[in-house]
C-alpha cells in the first residue's frame, strides 16, 4: 500500500447566538477533537490522513456530525504543500514583563 500523507483542513463558521446554537457549536468542536483534528485557529482545524481512503472516511464522519446551521468547508492538501505554510505574526504589545531579570524594589 502506498502512503501519501494528506492534510485535511476544515474551516467552519457556525452561529453562536442562541443557547441551542452554542450547544451545537460545542458538540461539533468536541467531535472534531475526538476525531483527531487539531486547532490551527479558532474556526480552522487540521487532521493528518495516510491516504485518500482515510480522507474520504474523515469527510464522511464530518458529514454525519454536521450542525443544522452554519458553513463548513474542507480543503485537502498534501503534507508537502501543508509544510510550505508561511506564518506571519504581528507585533504583540503586552504590559506583562517577560524577562529572566529580577526586579528588586527597596
Amino acid at each position: 500500500m502506498l502512503y501519501r500523507f494528506m492534510r485535511i483542513i476544515l474551516f467552519f463558521d457556525l452561529p453562536m447566538v442562541a443557547s441551542d446554537e452554542l450547544r451545537a457549536y460545542r458538540k461539533f468542536v468536541k467531535f472534531l477533537k475526538k476525531d483527531g483534528f487539531i486547532m490551527l485557529q479558532k474556526s480552522v482545524y487540521s487532521k493528518l490522513a495516510l491516504n485518500h481512503s482515510k480522507v474520504n472516511s474523515a469527510v464522511s464522519n464530518v458529514r454525519k456530525n454536521l450542525p443544522k446551521e452554519g458553513a463548513i468547508s474542507i480543503l485537502v492538501v498534501t503534507e508537502k504543500q501543508f509544510a510550505n505554510i508561511i506564518e506571519l505574526l504581528g507585533d504583540y504589545d503586552s504590559d506583562v514583563i517577560c524577562t529572566d531579570e529580577r526586579l528588586l524594589e527597596i
